[in-house]
């Protein structure tokens, strides 16, 4: 069981408890949060409150988290798009709608679960059971390149790699709107929603440095189609700067419009091409993964409607 306590400051006097928690721990969704209140495990001096209670100065909050339940990674025999496998790494193109690996709700079906049954004993184990091998990770509705690592030691040198942003990362999107520069450079801070736990956002304070470059491949009337290079791999990123420069990536409901006119399923977004030092040999390797047919038959209507 993990605990954390605080004190209630003067500045956050009649703050809601839920609320309260959520500027406290800002890795944790508020969701969560109040499913730990409502399961007691939450107290305010000592007595049990609800999400909305107004909280006064000085009071104490002890936070108990109960230790998270064990999941049971089975591997499955799925179909895998190999790009590129060797004894240290493989590299993946992950199809629409497939988890990276498993979670709450998603305990089967995932890459890590096709990933096992392929590579049996050979990945690494420095993200533990849940993710083996994984070093990094794109959205459930994002497709293209993905790194396993099969041992340590080529974990460790691409985790390195992506801490120092070395390695190339090219992705492939359609955007809303028409974009009035051909290419730019979109730098900002990402963080956590001030209000929506659940969502990345642009932010003034706090959040971590997030660089993406631009480039306007085809410009429809509405509709425009994108290179990204990533200078840094932070959660969400293309989405959160494209829909902060008015230009969310079609299908996104999350940062873009709720209603989708074209019927995709998550945003438009591939990430098309990786390269990296290989972490045996030191030879710079690169690799791209095909654009999805759903992707290209949208290109293609586009160009026709122009």
């Amino acid at each position: 069981m993990e605990t954390f306590t605080f004190i209630v400051s003067d500045k956050d006097e009649k703050e809601r408890l839920d609320k309260y928690l959520s500027s406290q721990m800002p890795n944790t969704t508020r969701s969560f949060l109040q499913k730990l209140i409502k399961e007691k495990n939450v107290l305010v001096n000592g007595q049990v409150q609800k999400s909305n209670y107004k909280l006064k100065s000085a009071q104490t909050v002890l936070v108990s988290i109960p230790p998270a339940e064990s999941i049971a990674v089975v591997p499955e025999d799925l179909p895998l798009d190999i790009l590129y496998e060797d004894e240290d790494i493989l590299i993946v193109n992950k199809p629409k709608g497939m988890v990276v690996h498993p979670s709450a709700g998603h305990v089967s079906g995932t890459l890590v679960n096709a990933v096992l049954h392929h590579c049996k004993d050979s990945l690494s184990g420095i993200n533990g059971e849940i993710r083996p091998g994984i070093v990094h990770r794109i959205d459930k509705d994002t497709t293209g390149s993905l790194i396993i690592c099969k041992n340590d030691v080529s974990h460790l040198s691409i985790a390195k790699q992506l801490k120092e942003h070395s390695i190339t990362r090219i992705y492939r999107g359609i955007v809303s709107g028409k974009i009035r520069k051909e290419q730019g450079r979109i730098e900002n801070n990402i963080g956590r929603h001030p209000s929506d736990r659940k969502k990345m956002a642009v932010v003034s304070k706090a959040g971590k440095t997030a660089v993406t470059n631009y480039k306007v491949l085809k410009q429809w009337n509405q509709a425009a189609y994108v290179e990204f290079r990533l200078e840094t791999g932070r959660t969400h990123q293309i989405r959160v700067h494209m829909a902060s420069i008015g230009h969310p990536l079609l299908g996104d409901t999350v940062y873009g419009n709720s209603k989708n006119p074209y019927k995709l399923t998550g945003q438009t977004l591939h990430a098309m091409t990786i390269g990296l030092e290989h972490p045996r040999s030191g030879e710079y390797i690169e690799v791209s993964a095909p654009l999805p047919d759903y992707f290209q038959s949208l290109i293609k209507k586009f160009d026709n409607i122009q």
